[in-house]
């Protein structure tokens, strides 16, 4: 699904975020990437959909090589991705199922069929109620989940999302990891950038750990192992 070979970014001038990365996550994996601020967690999501290309080494998803797509095949990559960031980014004049299928409006799908799929993405996370309600009236664990129906109505193959739990207090965001685990059992490969201990702890099956731009270490647990 995903395989990353000698991969390594460096910013001008001589700023080096990844180091030399081989890393392969296949089909349905729930991945944690964790590490400490500044070890490269988000510059590793940025280039696996092309938000920044690697200096050295080569990408592939789903067997294409992402380094080598032109601006249409950059579309339809992200297409195929599901995108959970700590900055939701709505557009606030719109409301929670505006938001929604505005995500698969821009991507030519007919207006009917994303309101609808909307609506039942927002009903199946528990927001029935919250569909018409602008987004930054609600609580935060409720905008997460706004914004992950918002990342599923295209149907990804791969959902990223970079600390997705960051600004939820501990029972959103253990509600947000249930949603997660819920996409996962659907088929959907999820990696997940992190550094909060306490979640891959309770949660991590595979955990990635990046430190300096160098990958440190990947092991795979039974989930809630580490807890013990």
């Amino acid at each position: 699904m995903i395989r990353l070979f000698h991969v390594s970014k460096v910013y001008p001038p001589n700023a080096a975020a990844l180091r030399d990365i081989n890393l392969q996550i296949d089909k349905g994996e729930f991945v944690f990437l964790t590490g400490p601020s500044g070890a490269g967690k988000s510059t590793l999501l940025k280039l696996l959909f092309r938000q920044e290309e690697p200096s050295e080494g080569q990408i592939l998803i789903n067997g294409k090589s992402v380094t080598k797509l032109n601006n249409r095949g950059v579309a339809r990559l992200r297409r195929q991705m599901g995108l959970v960031f700590q900055e939701f980014k709505f557009l606030p004049y719109m409301t929670a199922l505006d938001n929604v299928a505005l995500a698969a409006l821009v991507v030519g799908a007919p207006r009917r069929e994303s309101y609808t799929k909307g609506y039942r993405l927002l009903c199946d996370l528990g927001l029935k109620e919250k569909c018409n309600a602008k987004p930054l009236a609600l609580s935060g664990g409720e905008q997460q989940r706004i914004a992950i129906a918002r990342a599923l109505i295209n149907d990804p193959i791969v959902m990223l999302a970079d600390e997705p739990t960051g600004n939820l207090d501990p029972a959103s965001a253990d509600e947000t990891m249930h949603l997660l685990l819920r996409i996962q059992e659907r088929g959907t490969t999820i990696l997940i950038a992190s550094h909060n201990h306490d979640l891959v702890q309770r949660y991590g099956t595979r955990i990635v750990s990046l430190r300096q731009g160098c990958l440190m270490d990947d092991a795979e647990r039974a989930r809630g192992e580490w807890a013990r």
